[in-house]
């Protein structure tokens, strides 16, 4: 029996199940190929960039050459939040590196948050989809065990049917969620190194400009 006959014999529960299921797997691999592109760039982009700063003679130049090449923005606002001016709130009463920090703590976590997009859904797809893959197969059990009680006696034909769904619900649980649990972590380490150099890039853009505004 083929994959859509048993879709179409199953009731409304296991119907729903197994189409969560697909919405689940095809959200998974929509968040992963568009991560996997994305990282790939901003890893490219981010060491760039960062050696395209300290090649450079001035700010005006960096920034130029930063712009041709932050192709996914994480850097270039960076650079932009460090050309602030004080203000007469609580904000502008701080000395002019705690108001550096500030603004460069902003902008990193704006990119940084780009940069964790689609990692909580990953996680919730593997974490979850099991279970929902386990809803489908307690379910076709307790079929299983309607049909057994209604024929009085354990026969192959009532049996076969609802079992078959158990275990195929198993495995597209699985299925769904070890993708999902592999593409996380390997895609949390490409989003962890270009966080540290990001934050690397910000401390250091931090130490300059201070030291630059700092009274001789």
């Amino acid at each position: 029996m083929s994959l859509a006959e048993f879709f179409w014999q199953g009731d409304a529960l296991t119907r729903s199940v197994a189409l969560l299921l697909l919405a689940m797997s095809v959200a998974s691999w929509v968040v992963i190929v568009w991560k996997s592109w994305l990282l790939q760039r901003a890893g490219t982009d981010v060491a760039r960039c960062v050696a395209a700063f300290w090649q450079s003679v001035n700010l005006a130049e960096a920034a130029q050459k930063i712009q041709a090449f932050d192709r996914e923005i994480l850097v270039m606002p960076m650079l932009d939040a460090i050309h602030f001016e004080s203000d007469k709130t609580l904000a502008g009463v701080a000395s002019r590196p705690q108001q550096l920090t500030r603004v460069l703590r902003g902008a990193l976590h704006a990119a940084l948050a780009k940069l964790q997009h689609g990692q909580v859904l990953l996680a919730t797809v593997g974490a979850t989809a099991p279970f929902v893959g386990l809803l489908g197969t307690v379910w076709g059990i307790y079929h299983a065990l309607i049909g057994i009680a209604s024929a009085g006696q354990v026969t192959i034909d009532k049996i076969s049917g609802p079992v078959g769904e158990s275990l195929i619900m198993t495995a597209a649980g699985l299925i769904v969620a070890i993708p999902a649990v592999l593409a996380y972590n390997v895609l949390g380490r490409s989003v962890a190194h270009i966080e540290a150099e990001l934050e690397g890039f910000a401390r250091d853009l931090r130490e300059l400009m201070g030291s630059a505004t700092a009274p001789a």
